[in-house]
């Protein structure tokens, strides 16, 4: 993997940048729509391509494992070939949905047991584990295994955590370096700093992290349910240390102004499962501002969704009619909402790209801001 700096906001830390793998570039900033289990939900690969413009997507080391198994995953090529998704592609390494099982697992030094969600089975995540797992599912970019501490969290626990994840990481990076991509094309592992909401925590995890030198950088343990201004303040803080020449990707944000302040921070790459999972309760994200489609008064609106956009559901499709697939639960609905939600967030990336690219991003950022938050 290659990461190229083009620019630099001069009023902010904005970035444009170009990642290069061997399943495509990317360009940075750059939203990463969330397949947990393989697939964006609702969406088909040929409307990621054409509608959203996804550049790269997600997918879940834990989920995959279970469903549908890395058997099933080798036979078919990896994951790219499985699913037919053939842009790059990124693994998150499990360790936030083995933290959510809580009462299911058990964390040791060695890593993680824990029951399955699905049926109660038993298994067993290590560092070294989750990195072969990562290279049978073929994802261009995978994460070291962590463990995400919860908000809030006592300085103690956290710190334990953060040493912890510190020597897994080590391990992963043994594990990695030891092994080889099984499809022929390069994977890049990146780390996670962890930390919590403790400054000198995150101070140190940062450094620890990029003493690692891997291509890129992940900062992990936010959006937990902090609050936004603490957040802010530990991605400052981390990306005043993580080195500039290589990508920082800030796990799990957020809302657009999450993203869009977050940016100014100086990150470069972005996941969440907000844009599809408020589609299909509804919530709708526009360049105007954001809709509750369940809303009566959308019930004779017959303007399309969001015409500044310019996509096929954008312009095709009434909140009218939209507010009646939804009300009637009708799949079509989600699905319109999740395609519109996903254009809209790279929509969102691009444009600030494009601010970042012609020096004027933090004039944008502050005027568009305010509209985009407005509920209509």
């Amino acid at each position: 993997m290659d990461f190229k700096l083009e620019v630099t906001d001069a009023k902010s830390k904005a970035r444009a940048g170009v990642i290069t793998t061997d399943h495509g570039q990317i360009e940075t900033p750059i939203f990463m729509p969330v397949g947990t289990a393989g697939t964006v939900k609702t969406v088909h690969q040929r409307e990621l391509n054409e509608d959203v413009k996804a550049q790269i997507i997600l997918g879940n080391t834990y989920h995959l494992y279970l469903r549908p198994g890395l058997d099933v995953i080798e036979a078919a090529g990896g994951l790219h070939k499985f699913n037919g998704f053939e842009k790059p592609m990124l693994t998150d390494s499990g360790g936030y949905q083995v933290y959510s099982l809580k009462h299911r697992r058990k964390i040791t030094e060695e890593g993680v047991k824990f029951q399955s969600h699905i049926d109660g089975s038993r298994h067993n995540f290590t560092p070294e584990v989750v990195m072969d797992i990562q290279r049978t599912i073929g994802a261009d970019i995978i994460m070291a295994f962590d463990e995400c501490t919860p908000y809030p969290c006592d300085r103690k626990y956290a710190r334990e955590s953060m040493e912890m994840t510190h020597r897994w990481l080590k391990r992963c990076c043994d594990r990695f370096d030891q092994t080889e991509s099984k499809y022929g094309y390069s994977q890049t592992l990146f780390p996670i700093v962890q930390g919590s909401t403790y400054h000198d925590l995150r101070e140190k995890s940062a450094e620890t992290i990029a003493s690692f030198g891997r291509e890129g950088n992940a900062i992990g343990g936010l959006s937990v349910g902090e609050p936004a201004e603490m957040m802010y303040e530990s991605t400052d803080l981390v990306c005043s240390i993580l080195p500039a020449d290589k990508p920082r990707y800030l796990m799990g944000v957020g809302t657009p102004e999450n993203i869009l302040e977050c940016i100014a921070l100086g990150v470069d790459m972005f996941d969440c499962v907000m844009p599809t999972r408020n589609a299909r309760h509804g919530l709708i994200y526009t360049s105007e501002g954001i809709i509750n489609i369940k809303n009566k008064k959308w019930e004779k609106d017959f303007s399309p969704l969001d015409p500044n956009l310019g996509g096929y559901v954008d312009t095709a499709y009434s909140k009218a009619y939209v507010r009646h697939l939804v009300h009637s639960s009708e799949a079509l609905g989600a699905q319109i909402a999740s395609i519109h939600n996903l254009a809209f967030y790279l929509w969102l990336v691009g444009e600030a790209r494009a601010h970042i690219k012609a020096g004027d991003f933090s004039t944008w950022k502050n005027l568009i801001l305010p509209k985009i938050s407005s509920r209509l």
